[in-house]
């Protein structure tokens, strides 16, 4: 026989169960958190995992590139001088479109799509 306190106990778990699945697929939708605006130099930006470079061009506005040079695929290793740098030729490419600045290389690096809410950078 099941007592009223179980009953409940039971409701409650069911209930919060149901609640993580509505919640769920929001956060999966909004993609995994890559960094914090606060943390993105304005007029730099930062490698992050070794896969993704988050650069902030301007106040405000925020890319996100693949960290993989398209010349030789070496994970690009500085943001300086208003440029995302290949340690392995010397690739350089833009802070704000991704396009090759200096080559070797000869293709932008891969673009990521992003959501910037409430101070965080998510992949979209």
């Amino acid at each position: 026989m099941i007592t009223r306190r179980a009953l409940i106990i039971r409701g409650g778990v069911t209930g919060a169960g149901a609640l993580f699945l509505w919640a769920s697929p929001a956060e999966a939708a909004a993609g995994p958190v890559l960094s914090k605006t606060r943390t993105i130099p304005v007029g730099g930006g930062k490698i992050l995992r070794g896969k993704y470079v988050v650069t902030q061009p301007t106040k405000g506005t925020f890319r996100a590139f693949s960290a993989v040079c398209t010349h030789q695929g070496c994970t690009v290793a500085s943001v300086s001088g208003g440029t995302i740098n290949c340690p392995c030729h010397g690739s350089k490419f833009s802070i704000t479109t991704g396009a090759v600045v200096n080559g070797p290389a000869k293709r932008a690096l891969a673009r990521r799509r992003i959501r910037v809410s409430k101070g965080v950078i998510r992949l979209a």
